[in-house]
């Protein structure tokens, strides 16, 4: 089944209405762009076989930076409107032959699996939408502000996306437009009931609200973390002996040392450390699990990969990560003059920001194997967030 379904996510439009700065589908929501929630939830979904992203040909270099990892057809360019941009997108599936597409707007980030899952199984009708019951009572006024009309709003419903339709159809629908230079359609469904189409709507979502105005934006960080109701601690502890060389890895950070720290990879005892308790808050084994120290081509290893996996293990769940604090105790090097290179470099490799990162040092009091000046220790703890699952 999936293999016969297509996404389009558009997101070529510039948001002009969110205030400036970058557009909005690029705008953080949380620790992820906008755009990367959307496209994500869609990649992510069993029933969706491909995802075909429009984008603006300004905004290439925020794409390809918010859409890493994902697995995404190669994005196309929108036009000056939403429906050439979707046009855009059909054209470019046909190579691909689908049975049945969703057109999504990349500033709906809220679209849950099941909202997916109806929206695939209502295009058998052909043309389907997802509409919520309008709460609010309707009026239609005319142009000095009088009412003309109070609408029965058990016959209203306010549509969203993703929309829902037979690939064919709606291709031949565009085309149609186009030729008739029609670009006056306000979604999808609107151009297939000009082309003569019978629309159906079915369950939409209130939580799936598209982000239009800064009012918009302020409730939907709200909404993130409401969303992300899965709040998980982990915890790690690694430690290293010294050995022979010149330099530590502690944090990312190269420092200069008398003696080097020994270890399969590159030793980093405080990225170890952070790893096993991110690995730890989603109950997804440890370091040791994923990177045996057995295996030869993790010899020498930049550790930084390491952590490199565990964060997108998080965003793979749909999580973020809320906050690392990682300890090191030793009696040398002196931590305090790389503390905020070492706090930089972690955010820089987890995708978070440097406030997100606490980096604290201690000694042994001169006890035991550190206090002997025998070696490293790094106990660390790692709070992320995932989304509520019963």
């Amino acid at each position: 089944m999936a293999g016969r379904v297509a996404a389009i996510i558009v997101a070529a439009g510039r948001g002009s209405r969110a205030g400036d700065g970058i557009p909005k589908a690029y705008r953080q929501l949380g620790a992820d762009p906008i755009i990367r929630l959307s496209l994500s939830r869609f990649a992510a979904h069993s029933g969706i076989g491909m995802v075909q992203p429009v984008v603006h040909p300004d905004d290439m270099a925020l794409y390809e930076a918010a859409a890493a990892g994902l697995d995404l057809l190669k994005p196309v360019f929108g036009g000056a409107t939403r429906q050439a941009s979707v046009r855009a997108g059909l054209e470019a599936l046909t190579a691909h032959r689908p049975e049945i597409v969703l057109v999504h707007d990349a500033a709906r980030p809220f679209a849950s699996p099941a909202l997916i899952s109806r929206a695939v199984a209502s295009a058998a009708t052909g043309a389907a939408v997802p509409g919520i019951v309008v709460a609010d009572t309707v009026k239609a006024v005319d142009a000095n502000g009088r009412v003309t009309q109070t609408l029965d709003r058990a016959q209203l419903r306010a549509i969203q996306t993703p929309q829902a339709f037979s690939f064919s159809a709606l291709l031949d629908a565009h085309r149609r437009a186009a030729a008739e230079k029609r670009d006056d359609f306000s979604d999808d469904a609107a151009l297939m009931e000009w082309a003569g189409h019978r629309v159906s709507v079915f369950e939409g979502e209130t939580g799936n609200v598209k982000l239009t105005t800064t009012d918009d934006f302020a409730r939907a960080q709200l909404l993130r973390f409401v969303e992300l109701a899965d709040v998980r601690t982990g915890t790690g502890y690694d430690v290293h002996a010294f050995g022979p060389g010149d330099h530590v890895m502690l944090g990312g950070i190269r420092i200069p040392h008398a003696r080097g720290l020994m270890g399969h990879s590159d030793a980093d005892a405080a990225l170890h450390a952070l790893v096993d308790a991110i690995l730890g808050a989603l109950a997804e084994g440890d370091i040791g699990a994923h990177f045996s120290p057995s295996d030869p081509k993790w010899r020498g290893a930049a550790s930084e990969k390491f952590l490199q996996f565990a964060a997108e293990r998080v965003k793979a769940r749909g999580g973020l990560i809320a906050h690392l604090d990682v300890t090191l105790v030793c009696e040398e090097p002196r931590i305090g003059p790389h503390r905020d290179a070492m706090r930089e470099r972690i955010a820089a490799i987890t995708g978070i920001q440097a406030e997100r990162v606490a980096v604290k040092a201690t000694t042994s009091e001169k006890l035991g194997f550190i206090g002997r000046g025998e070696g490293i220790a790094a106990l660390a703890t790692a709070t992320i967030r995932l989304p509520w699952s019963a």
